[in-house]
């Protein structure tokens, strides 16, 4: 009775089964593949070995194939899960997997440089930094960028579901939301992090600096069609700006100008020009004693 019942239930809410015998990627595979390559990203800070010039380049080769083997394994699921004819199936599918897996290899310099300039951001912003190692090791900001720098070439190449997967791994760890789809400029740095939200079409400017619980968000929820480029819902940040906790900003057509600053808490649907500051006026406080009334 107990089985019967189940798989009543498959046929009725068949939306939320896979049973078509194909293997979607596993979150552990995933997850595993990140960790493979943000220790490639970070070598000596991640991998638990100790590496000079000499090790590094045994470690490197080494760690890339597993690499390449990994994300050939992960991306070919995915794409299988994506191809709308079986027809698309076998070597096709692996010949793609294995383009994506050996251009994401050599997009690594390219990333690993737009990291660095994360890192050295974080390491100018936040004046309690005290070393390179003390940011990439523990600071959440840090590595919810540098996944995201990963995702979202991924994301530009078009590979389904893993940049995905791979964001959303990060924000269980770090409680930052950043769709992979988000463009974001060189020296970004969030500092404290936990509650920020970016979402897929925003685009992000040089040199700018969130802080803990900022929504970068869109006006509504509105579904789209799958196959279309999205438009653009969410706000873009233009350079040299920086946002302060708490802030809502919203909408695709709201624009924050070049070298602005937003303060805490503030709500925006509308654009602020380049180097406008923007503060909530200062709220009216009330004290009550122990032995007051209180309204």
């Amino acid at each position: 009775m107990v089985v019967e019942g189940i798989l009543a239930s498959y046929r009725e809410h068949g939306n939320i089964n896979h049973l078509d015998g194909s293997n979607l990627p596993a979150r552990s595979e995933v997850s595993e593949l990140l960790d493979d390559l943000i220790s490639v990203v970070f070598p000596g800070y991640f991998n638990g070995e100790q590496l000079d010039g000499l090790t590094s380049r045994y470690f490197v080769g080494a760690r890339c194939a597993r690499i390449l083997r990994r994300m050939e394994m992960v991306t070919g699921r995915a794409l299988a899960v994506h191809c709308e004819g079986q027809d698309q199936m076998g070597e096709a599918i692996a010949a793609r997997a294995h383009e994506h897996a050996l251009e994401l290899l050599q997009a690594i310099p390219q990333i690993r440089e737009r990291i660095a300039s994360d890192v050295q951001a974080a390491l100018a912003g936040d004046p309690a930094a005290c070393s390179d190692a003390e940011i990439i090791m523990s600071y959440p900001g840090v590595a919810a960028i540098a996944v995201h720098r990963v995702a979202h070439y991924l994301y530009s190449q078009r590979v389904p579901l893993l940049p995905r997967m791979m964001s959303e791994l990060v924000h269980s760890r770090t409680g930052i939301d950043i769709h992979p789809g988000a463009t974001i400029g060189h020296s970004f740095f969030i500092d404290h992090g936990t509650g920020v939200v970016v979402g897929e079409t925003c685009k992000i400017g040089h040199r700018v600096k969130l802080y803990q619980g900022v929504t970068l968000g869109a006006h509504s929820v509105k579904g789209r069609d799958k196959h279309a480029a999205p438009a653009q819902r969410h706000p873009t940040i233009e350079d040299d700006v920086t946002v302060y906790a708490g802030a809502t900003i919203l909408g695709g057509d709201t624009v924050i100008g070049r070298g602005s600053t937003i303060g805490g808490n503030v709500w925006l649907t509308r654009s602020v020009p380049a180097g406008t500051t923007v503060v909530l006026d200062t709220p009216s406080l009330r004290f009550f004693s122990l032995g007051d009334r209180q309204p």
